[in-house]
Order: C-alpha cells, then structure tokens, then sequence
C-alpha cells in the first residue's frame, strides 16, 4: 500500500467524526495510543463537572429532594431511553441499573419462565465471557433447566422443542468476531425459544437492531464504547410485547407497582420498570447519562463504517510493517463478520503487551496467546492506527 503515514493523514483529513476527538479527556502524548476502549471508554470531557453538580449541589443542598426536583426516580428509564438508539430500540424498552451479571441473570431466568412447560433446556454460547456461563449454570439449577453449551453458528442445528432460552455475545470478546444476531434471533423464534443477547462488545460499535430484528431480550454494560466510566450500570432490554410476561427472579420495591405502598405482596409495574430491583446507583448512573451526551448527533452507521475502516487500516499496516509470521489474526475479515475489535495471536503475547503499553500504545491480553485491541470510532484516528502498528513492529523486532 502506499506510504501508511501520508495515507492516515488523508484518513483523518476526511472524517467525518473526527471533531469528536475533542470531547474526550485523552493522553496528549505524541506517542500515546488508547486500544482498549473495547474494556474501558475515554473519559468525555464533559462528565467531570456534572457529577461534581450532582454531590454538591444535587446531594449536597437538595439532599432528599433530588429524588424529585433532580429526577434521580426516574433515572433508570430515561438514561434507557437515551441508549435506545444506539441498539435500535424504541423508547420505553430499556432500563438501566445493576451490573451486566445481574442482568443476564434477570433475563435468562425471565426467558425460561416466559418459554413455558416442557422447555427445560438452555443453550449457552460456549465461547461466551466466562462470567455468562456461570450466570447460565446458576439459572440453570434454579429452574431445573440442562445447560447446553453451543458455538453460536450450530444452534439452528441443535434448537428443538425442548429449547427454553438461548443466550448469545453479539460479539466473540476474544476474537471480535461478529455473530448473526438477525438470522439467529429468527431462527430461536422459529423453534419457540426466547432470544437473549449480550451486548457488551457491540453497543456503541455497531448497529443492533433489536427492535428490527425481534430480538426478546438483551443486556449489556456501559463502560466500554458508550464510555460510561469503571463500574457504571448495565442495561436490561425487554421486547414490548414481552412486558407483561416478563417475571423478574428478582422482585424489588423499585419495580412494584406501588413502590412507596410497603405493601407485602408483590404486584409488578408496568413496561421495562419491572427490569428494576432496589435502589439506582445514583452517582455513577447520572456520570453515564453525561458520557452520553457525547452520541448526540452521531449516527451509528457512521460509526460503524469508521469501526471498518479504522480495522481495515490497522490490519493493513500490519501486514506492512510486521514480520511475516510473527502475528496470526483471529478477527475475521469479512466486515459482516468482524466487532470492532482486532484480536492477534502472538506467542509472547503477555510480554509483547507490556512492552507496547511501556511505548504508549495499550491494549490487552487475553490468556494465553492474545493481543486485543479495541477502536473506538468516536476518539480515534487513523494516525493513531498507523502509529500502534508500527509500534508493534518495533516490539516484535525487538
């Protein structure tokens, strides 16, 4: 290819989302690269002072009546709502609160109880983040259900009557590969079984479309590309038409129907309040819904086709800089297959890693073999790319 330098210069020239850069609290360093907003977002410059708003003046003056006059109540829907159409949601489908554990946890044992008698199967991704497992077995026992781990392309092969819920990544986290979220929603629909789907490695990525697609269920966390910040709260999304049906293993007063009754039978409310459990984690929930204010005006197919592009350029001056051989890529690359993401295997990987982050350019390793790097279309830049892959030549040579 020609000169990688003059050609991310051009890149960054043309892009559309560039100014976007600005907006975020990054490394000025010229050698700095940040790869892994795929596991912590940038800070958005605008975060700082809201949440210094919200202890001073929210809970510091207004104390208990923020509740109100601040509109922490309703927090977990309207933040939802603000999240929506980055996964292809309408409004009032969502709800934001507890971490992303709790959540797949919420909807799985919701999925097995929505799916009805004679379904006492579920099928699990088998390449899933190990914490989806542990949480599948869990609801597994609860429910008297087997747990079948499956790679994502063989379950139409193996749905059957039996099938309860089927819970899937739309995104591999070690290889960034894409799944067919459309085809393989239609194909649980078509045996009978609800559709879970985690989001973690695609929401603020890519679009989703559950709305589009039918998906039943999904969840996902907020600190990667929607830059929510360390421990910010997941999201639970719950088809309309499943409201009514939708039984939460975990009953709270935030989601009574009359919360403040103290009554004690439990009646649900209604729409995706019944995703709530107790009480909103205020403080980092309201950091989030400033992080957010970052989306305005973006549009995710935009997004998206940097996410390609910025993939495609980094795996090029690979190819260009790196010793054949020294590196094997995982991610695919078909883009109708590809995260946003690029996973390379590296025999020293966990060496080769802390020498790169040591040189600026941080990224992850996955056990045993794997580099990962994340793009973030919002805040990075084709220079940036150019510059990590160089880097890593360097490393490797070295």
């Amino acid at each position: 290819m020609s000169d990688p330098e003059t050609r991310a210069k051009k890149l960054d020239a043309e892009d559309e989302l560039g100014a976007k850069r600005a907006e975020f609290v990054l490394d000025d360093r010229d050698d700095a690269v940040y790869l892994d907003g795929n596991s912590l977002g940038a800070l958005p410059v605008g975060v700082p002072g809201r949440v210094e708003d919200v202890v001073r003046r929210q809970w510091g003056e207004l104390r208990i009546r923020s509740w109100t006059e601040s509109g922490w109540w309703t927090a977990p829907e309207r933040i939802g709502d603000r999240i929506a159409p980055l996964v292809g949601a309408a409004p009032g489908q969502i709800v934001v609160g507890d971490s992303t554990s709790v959540n797949v946890f919420k909807a799985l044992v919701a999925a097995v109880r929505m799916a009805g008698d004679g379904r006492d199967e579920i099928l699990v991704d088998a390449t899933t983040f190990p914490t989806d497992g542990y949480i599948a077995e869990s609801a597994a026992r609860l429910t008297g259900s087997t747990l079948r781990p499956v790679a994502p392309d063989e379950v139409p092969a193996v749905l059957s009557g039996r099938t309860a819920a089927v819970l899937l990544n739309h995104v591999d986290y070690r290889t960034g590969r894409l799944h067919d979220l459309p085809g393989l929603t239609a194909a649980v629909r078509a045996a009978g079984a609800v559709s879970v789907w985690d989001l973690c490695h695609s929401a603020g990525a890519l679009p989703v479309g559950l709305d589009e697609h039918g998906v039943d269920l999904a969840v996902g966390c907020t600190y990667k590309y929607l830059n929510g910040g360390p421990g910010s709260p997941a999201y639970l999304y719950v088809r309309a038409g499943l409201h009514d049906r939708f039984d939460s293993p975990l009953p709270g007063w935030n989601s009574h129907a009359e919360p403040f009754g103290m009554r004690s039978e439990y009646e649900p409310g209604t729409g995706a309040v019944r995703g709530r459990v107790g009480t909103p984690d205020i403080l980092s929930m309201l950091a989030l819904e400033a992080a957010l204010e970052v989306w305005d005006g973006v549009r995710v197919e935009a997004v998206r086709a940097k996410s390609l592009a910025l993939t495609d350029f980094f795996l090029e001056c690979v190819r260009e800089y790196v010793p054949e051989g020294r590196v094997e890529s995982l991610t695919p690359v078909a883009h109708e297959e590809r995260g946003s993401q690029v996973a390379l295997r590296c025999a020293d990987a966990g060496e080769v890693m802390e020498r790169l982050i040591e040189r600026g350019v941080v990224g992850d390793f996955r056990h045993p073999d794997v580099l990962r790097f994340g793009f973030t279309p919002l805040y990075m830049g084709f220079t940036d790319v150019q510059r990590a892959a160089r880097v890593l030549a360097e490393v490797l040579e070295g």
